[in-house]
């Protein structure tokens, strides 16, 4: 293992070396959910590049980060960030010679045709789409929601009908934003987001900025579900996980207008089971349910 003080070069176009960083994780029954929960370490952490590798008993990411002079500091920034996946280790580092990751994070996010009528893309890929698809374009970075899950195509599809050109989109656990930034570019008049999460703030703008929308269109601020939220809505949409999706049902028919409709994605098929008897006792009825590769979402309207 290198040592944490050895120094690379870098040159002006981020070559020279990259440190790879291998993080481990108990394999479990869901595989998927194990999958994304590195998915999202990847993410969060700033890798440039990531893979996923199954072993036999654990799945493990190897992710590349930009090479600097102290890699000391990245591992205990990377130390911290992994004690809040449970489960998740830091298992070793070593540097990698010269890889073209610039191309191969352009190449990584090519445009996405979703549902009758999207299609995501990176701003660099601006242009290139499919004619007559209306445009959402996110910048890959590490807030949740770039389109190319399965979750995230699942609340996009299951949404895009039911937005009208007067609706107000309350977007609970926004991420990139991606899915009030849809909405808002499908017609709906104004939004409302909210993510627990401070350090999305600046990327949901971004992307907002991308889309040429004007930020009065959305009321974004840092919040736990719908905590303080007194607006009503005409959608609701929360691709979040099992548990808080679970937390937020209670209070989903106070903002919600009575011929509204509540979007919840980010679950497995197998948590199908929980959520779903879940919504009659809060007053919600299944109206449509959609799934893409194991993973699964509904559309509820009032009971």
């Amino acid at each position: 293992m290198d040592d944490d003080k050895t120094p690379f070069p870098s040159g002006p176009d981020g070559g020279g070396f990259w440190w790879t960083v291998e993080f481990g994780l108990a394999a479990s029954e869901n595989r998927a959910w194990d999958e994304e929960r590195l998915t999202d370490l990847a993410a969060l952490s700033g890798a440039l590049g990531s893979e996923l590798l199954d072993e036999a008993d654990s799945v493990v990411l190897r992710a590349d980060y930009r090479a600097t002079g102290d890699i000391g500091g990245l591992l205990r920034n990377l130390r911290g960030l992994a004690g809040s996946f449970e489960g998740v280790e830091l298992r070793r580092h070593y540097k990698t010679e010269s890889r073209p990751w610039h191309t191969q994070h352009i190449d990584a996010f090519p445009p996405l045709d979703v549902g009758r009528s999207l299609a995501v893309m990176a701003p660099w890929h601006k242009g290139s789409g499919a004619v007559g698809r209306i445009p959402i374009y996110i910048y890959p970075a590490s807030a949740f929601g770039t389109g190319y899950h399965e979750s995230t195509r699942i609340a996009l599809e299951l949404m895009e009908p039911a937005i009208r050109r007067d609706s107000v989109v309350i977007d609970v656990g926004t991420g990139s934003g991606i899915l009030f930034i849809a909405a808002l570019k499908l017609g709906a008049a104004r939004a409302l987001a909210r993510d627990l999460d401070p350090a999305v703030m600046s990327e949901v703008r971004r992307n907002m900025e991308l889309n040429e929308l004007a930020p009065g269109l959305c009321d974004l601020a840092v919040g736990n579900l719908l905590d303080g939220v007194e607006a009503r809505g005409n959608i609701v949409t929360a691709n979040i996980l099992l548990a808080p999706n679970l937390t937020l049902l209670p209070e989903v028919r106070r903002v919600l207008e009575p011929e509204g409709r509540a979007v919840f994605s980010g679950m497995t098929e197998t948590e199908r089971a929980v959520f779903l008897p879940a919504l009659a006792p809060a007053g919600l009825v299944p109206e449509r349910e959609h799934r893409i590769g194991g993973w699964w979402g509904c559309m509820a309207r009032m009971g």
